[in-house]
């Protein structure tokens, strides 16, 4: 057996094929922490299948999953080591999920904002929904949507009941949390990127370097978009949940809006999208309070998804599917240019070299922690 410490051969192909698709020189590294964060020792008499989890955020119930999957490489968009760390111990719960994956020969790999910021990343994601249009609509007729709901038939809302936690009552409210991967269908009922229009990044990058990457976006439509529509698209985009905050100027009825203009931001926005003033829409998973009131206050319309209700169905939609096909080829190459000799002087890597499986998948544990009660007599 080699006495040689390193990462699994198929977790190597998986940071190159990452670093490919989203440059790591792409986040922001003033207080971002991106990059291979846990690069797990590889153990060939317990390999780990080759395969990848994408989550949003690596919780216990997602290491859990990680693990009974036997999966080689979790790649969560939420850099699971933030700060600097004193020490690595079971009593922290982040850092006893980080040395469980370890000692399963699990690493993990956070993107970040070098995902935010690509062209044709989560941020023009979000900017294809905004300018998408209900597949079941004809294109010269505008959706519309009633000013209390969100798009599809209430029956269609896909929602996780639980019962009131007060026994011996009548449960009068329903816990609905945000769609899960399961339920999601990457946009069916939308074509994506359907209306006239131009977007930007509202700070963008290098233009010779990094041409179309930057942070956030703003699209400008040709023709005012009414505002139900928009929340329509949202809706459908995003997989149909049951609600979402939305925050309107005050002296305003929903119906009444039009839209010519929309600041996006996944995440947490605030920073990003306050200074917009000539914007009519921020679009983004949070504002505080006062961000929220001092943008209605402007005349602006914000809608908040909740924060990560705005990263999640991009992992579903788009990256499985682009990781699927770059770790197949990084991973191929890598066994061409390493694997025949490695396994010329390593009996114990010859299986791992050989076998050409590959596999991504979405967690389905992974949510916001944040769901929206909903009272009984309203469904």
């Amino acid at each position: 057996m080699s006495n040689t410490l390193g990462s699994a051969p198929f977790s190597k192909a998986v940071v190159r094929a990452m670093r490919k698709l989203y440059p790591e020189s792409l986040a922001d590294k003033s207080w971002d922490n991106t990059g291979l964060l846990l690069e797990a020792p590889f153990d060939p008499l317990r390999r780990q299948m080759n395969s990848v989890l994408l989550t949003v955020d690596l919780t216990r119930a997602v290491a859990d999953e990680a693990i009974e999957r036997k999966d080689s490489v979790v790649i969560a968009y939420h850099p699971i080591i933030f700060r600097g760390l004193k020490a690595l111990t079971l009593a922290d719960t982040q850092q006893r999920s980080l040395l469980r994956l370890a000692a399963e020969g699990i690493s993990v790999y956070s993107p970040h904002t070098a995902l935010d910021s690509a062209p044709g990343g989560i941020n023009d994601w979000l900017a294809d929904i905004v300018t998408g249009q209900p597949a079941t609509v004809p294109d010269h007729i505008e959706a519309e949507s009633n000013a209390g709901e969100t798009g599809g038939e209430e029956d269609g809302f896909p929602f996780e009941a639980h019962p009131d936690p007060f026994k011996g009552k009548r449960p009068t409210y329903l816990l609905a949390h945000h769609p899960s991967t399961a339920s999601l269908h990457e946009n069916a009922d939308l074509k994506l990127n359907a209306v006239e229009h131009s977007r930007e990044p509202i700070k963008a990058f290098d233009s010779e370097t990094h041409p179309g990457a930057g942070q956030g976006r703003v699209v400008r439509f040709k023709e005012k978009q009414s505002l139900s529509s928009l929340i329509d698209r949202i809706g459908r985009g995003v997989g149909n949940p049951k609600g979402f905050p939305i925050a309107i100027p005050q002296d305003k009825r929903l119906e009444d809006i039009s839209i010519q203009s929309v600041g996006i931001c996944a995440g947490s926005g605030g920073s990003l999208l306050t200074p917009l003033q000539d914007v009519d829409l921020l679009f983004t998973g949070e504002l505080s309070h006062h961000e929220a009131l001092g943008a209605i206050e402007r005349g602006q319309v914000v809608v908040a998804l909740f924060h990560s209700n705005t990263e999640r169905g991009f992992l579903h939609s788009v990256l499985k599917l682009q990781l699927q096909e770059e770790v197949a080829k990084e991973w191929e190459a890598l066994r061409k240019e390493e694997g025949q000799q490695a396994n010329g002087q390593d009996e114990d890597l010859a299986e791992a070299w050989d076998d050409g499986y590959v596999n991504i998948e979405v967690s389905e544990r992974d949510r916001d922690p944040y769901g929206i009660l909903i009272a009984k007599t309203d469904l």
